[in-house]
């Protein structure tokens, strides 16, 4: 009889142990850090290949509805260029010549960026948890994107020093939307916070530079920029305006 005493004392003695949060239910601050892989679209495929990047961003979220609204970048990177834009400095077989009259290694690469205001929601599928569901944004700033001229640590090619490389770096800018469609997990526990999905980028360009040297011509044309990836983010959340509490039961 002690032992069945002891037993049901046990069990209560865990039940009245366990608790119920409502840690993530207030208004939140979310800093996250994301990454993605992304394939190009429209003009942009014509100058690049696939393509990464890195970026955060700053949100507030809703204690009522998991309304979204923050600020969002990445910064673009990839190692396919398929303009050859310095084709004019090389040789018959394809060599460039550097100062010492030695073949230099001259690398071409994707760089570019992008930066935004977002506004979104998070539709909730289960009532267990209001925080985690679809999340849906949409955003709009300004994409950038360029071509790097790598040069060679050990040889100078006079024509790409410094100032000169504007000349064949196309560099391009313009307004640019961003939508995002994914899941979004805020753990109870404050220990899981993340997201991930689809993107898709449209962005309306030009070539910002005056003359390009290796064209030996100016480019005014309008540009449609696409992109396309599939992004993951790790979340930071912060409550605010919500007393840390636990039922006990």
């Amino acid at each position: 009889m002690r032992n069945w005493l002891w037993i049901v004392g046990t069990c209560f003695s865990i039940t009245a142990l366990a608790q119920v949060s409502d840690l993530n239910k207030g208004n939140a601050i979310l800093l996250n850090m994301t990454y993605s892989g992304q394939l190009p679209g429209g003009d942009l495929a014509a100058r690049f290949g696939p393509s990464m990047s890195v970026g955060g961003g700053l949100e507030f979220m809703t204690a009522k509805g998991n309304f979204i609204f923050g600020v969002e970048g990445f910064y673009l990177f990839g190692t396919e260029v398929k303009e050859d834009v310095i084709a004019p400095l090389r040789t018959p077989e394809g060599f460039i010549i550097g100062n010492d009259k030695s073949y230099a290694e001259i690398e071409l690469r994707q760089r570019g960026l992008y930066a935004g205001l977002l506004m979104g929601k998070l539709f909730a599928l289960s009532n267990r948890n209001p925080r985690a569901g679809i999340r849906a944004t949409l955003s709009a700033g300004i994409l950038q994107h360029k071509i790097r001229i790598q040069e060679d640590p050990f040889r100078v090619v006079p024509q790409l020093i410094g100032d000169y490389q504007k000349g064949y770096d196309r560099l391009s800018n313009g307004l640019a939307f961003n939508q995002f469609l994914g899941y979004q997990m805020l753990s109870t526990d404050k220990r899981i916070n993340f997201f991930a999905g689809i993107e898709c980028t449209q962005a309306f360009t030009r070539n910002r530079r005056s003359f390009n040297f290796d064209t030996r011509r100016s480019d005014t044309e309008p540009r449609l920029d696409l992109l396309f990836g599939i992004r993951a983010g790790w979340i930071l959340p912060f409550y605010v305006g919500q007393e840390a509490r636990e039922i006990y039961y």
